[in-house]
């Protein structure tokens, strides 16, 4: 074995070190050259060293009709190998970007897969970083975008690893010749149409040809930038935290930031913090739709703003922010009779609800504000609704939501609301677990 061989194994073992007590390490396995250099490297070391468990995936996105015959030549190269393979079909979905929907096919079945204590390593290497740093440049990407790709990152219940991100491809291509790898050659990797390919063709060979370093100075910038993200990162969890006070209405289990301390801060921390808050929760906006968070941010009185994303809806209510997305962005179900009120009652697309002590005499109806709504309390008579939900304070977004309890035409509870939600005196109180956070 050639010095340079070695070498590869030693950097893939050092790199791949941290993650030695996982349970399962999964190659994502396209069978071309890369993927086809990590599984060989891969398979050759646990002949000689105690590593976990070692498997394969290929995603089959039904694209090309020369992609049906790939599933074969992985299952061929793995029997060789004695790795298994599983074999996963997606369906992309039409959008603008063929490549984009693909990248997010095959990611939703590697995040299917992956489960706890299991790594997924992909075959990306130093030339793929300094592409991806060029194509971001080119898109006006900021400092998170120009960090490339992550050598690690939560992916599914696990964690994905690129292992291989330091290595260039004539490396690897060294490598397969040497060991006369045979791998797929994806027709649609010379489509100059796909940016990716362009730049891999037409604009690096240029650039390479009077700077011969610059595949590997622009992976080195890739580093620094993603150094330089942790930093923000670090900073917006602080500025975070002072946000983070715990509101009333917890309860409603959605994501939720006090506003006024970001508010206090610069206009970049702000942005900085927003956007570290909203990674988790949806695709983020460009730099020039962030005057959607200036018009929430500055609306005042009884304005209702909300910043509408890829994903679902930021809204402003009692001083704070609110994140809104799945069921609490659909149409709330109609009305319904409750027949036994002992038992839970799920209400389609807004939760469930349940109603503890002695049950009150039926039939009871759950129904959705409408307006006009009147209450009877034992101490204060008979109050507006509206009046009561503003004493409260009581989210705008949520009080559509909110079931109400009638027997026959009187109202007699409004779920969760302390005060409204029941009778202390006949021992009875209306609970309700708000629908999901997030999309399901």
């Amino acid at each position: 074995m050639s010095q340079s061989n070695i070498d590869l194994h030693t950097r893939l073992m050092l790199n791949l070190a941290p993650w030695r007590n996982a349970t399962t390490w999964r190659v994502a396995f396209s069978g071309g050259l890369d993927s086809t250099v990590l599984l060989h490297l891969l398979a050759h070391l646990a002949k000689t060293q105690s590593l976990p468990a070692l498997s394969a995936i290929h995603v089959h996105h039904g694209l090309q009709a020369a992609a049906d015959a790939w599933p074969a030549h992985c299952r061929s190269v793995c029997d060789a190998l004695g790795v298994p393979l599983e074999v996963v079909r997606v369906q992309v979905q039409p959008g603008a970007s063929l490549e984009r929907a693909a990248r997010d096919a095959r990611y939703g079945a590697f995040v299917e897969v992956t489960q706890a204590n299991e790594v997924l390593l992909t075959a990306q290497h130093r030339d793929d970083q300094a592409e991806t740093l060029l194509f971001r440049l080119l898109r006006g990407a900021g400092v998170r975008g120009l960090s490339g790709m992550p050598r690690q990152r939560p992916l599914g219940k696990g964690h994905l690893l690129r292992p291989l991100l330091g290595v260039s491809r004539a490396e690897l291509e060294a490598y397969a010749a040497e060991h006369r790898l045979n791998w797929i050659e994806d027709p649609s990797n010379q489509d100059r149409q796909y940016s990716r390919n362009y730049l891999r063709h037409q604009v690096v060979p240029v650039l390479t040809e009077r700077w011969p370093q610059a595949v590997a100075t622009m992976a080195r910038s890739a580093a620094h930038l993603s150094e330089a993200q942790a930093l923000l990162d670090e900073l917006a969890q602080i500025d975070l935290a002072h946000a983070s006070a715990v509101s009333e209405f917890d309860w409603l289990g959605l994501p939720s930031l006090e506003l006024a301390p970001l508010a206090a801060l610069s206009a970049a921390r702000q942005r900085n913090a927003v956007r570290h808050w909203l990674a988790a929760l949806t695709r983020l906006p460009d730099s020039d739709h962030w005057s959607g968070w200036e018009d929430l941010r500055d609306a005042t009185g009884d304005a209702r703003p909300v910043w509408r994303l890829a994903d679902g809806e930021l809204h402003r209510a009692g001083g704070r922010i609110w994140w809104l997305s799945g069921h609490w962005l659909g149409t709330v179900p109609a009305a319904g009779t409750w027949a036994d009120p002992s038992l839970p009652l799920a209400l389609p697309g807004n939760g469930e609800l349940t109603l503890t002590g002695q049950t009150p005499d039926g039939p009871l109806q759950i129904r959705y504000r409408k307006g006009g709504e009147i209450m009877h309390l034992p101490d204060r008579g008979h109050r507006d609704l509206k009046r009561l939900l503003n004493e409260r304070g009581v989210p705008n977004f949520a009080r559509g939501r909110l079931p109400l309890l009638y027997q026959g035409e009187q109202l007699l509870a409004v779920a969760s609301l302390r005060g409204l939600n029941g009778s202390t005196k006949d021992g009875w109180h209306l609970h309700w677990q708000p629908p999901p956070a997030i999309k399901v």
